[in-house]
């Protein structure tokens, strides 16, 4: 029989207990994190280090955000068509936004339209965060991977985007850890 994960050692418990946001970061790095969450000191955490929350209620407000930075780091782009908040995109499955490019046969050309999409979940999220996702997907504009290329792009749009990064799954690990609201 397998005792109770609580009464596990933490390295153990560590291993029954991942944590899909932070997959990719050093074990000591996790274990902070689990051990903040645990305590239920993570919120407290963020909302001392992220207080400001954005003014960006809808899709037309988005689209100037977006373009505005775009204007600000990445003139020579291609251009945006569209930037929207979508309920649909699946933060469980990593999706926090996406960057598409739509090609359709316009007369006898071929036309592309890119888009930016959000997930709704940054509506009521602090500001850096919403700023932290808009520029990953900036970056996609001219890096398709996740490249040195595409994260020295980041670094030069947000320079602590690594920093904000981080904290944004810790913001999701929080956010996945509270008990749902009833509607």
């Amino acid at each position: 029989m397998i005792p109770a994960a609580r009464t596990l050692p933490g390295r153990y418990r560590a291993a029954m207990d991942p944590l899909p946001y932070l997959a990719g970061y050093p074990a000591d790095v996790q274990m902070r994190a689990r051990e903040l969450r645990d305590a239920g000191r993570l919120g407290d955490y963020l909302a001392r280090r992220y207080p400001d929350p954005h003014g960006v209620r809808n899709d037309r407000q988005l689209y100037d955000y977006v373009q505005t930075l775009k204007d600000r780091h990445l003139r020579q782009s291609t251009p945006l068509h569209k930037a929207i908040y979508d309920g649909k995109l699946q933060v469980l499955k990593h999706a926090l936004g996406t960057h598409t490019t739509v090609s359709r046969v316009q007369g006898g050309r071929l036309k592309a339209s890119r888009e930016i999409r959000i997930a709704s979940v940054f509506r009521d999220a602090p500001a850096a965060f919403l700023e932290t996702i808009v520029v990953h997907e900036l970056a996609h504009l001219k890096e398709s991977d996740h490249n040195r290329a595409f994260y020295n792009l980041c670094t030069h749009m947000a320079p602590d985007y690594h920093q904000l990064e981080f904290d944004l799954r810790l913001y999701l690990m929080h956010r996945e850890a509270q008990p749902a609201s009833p509607t």
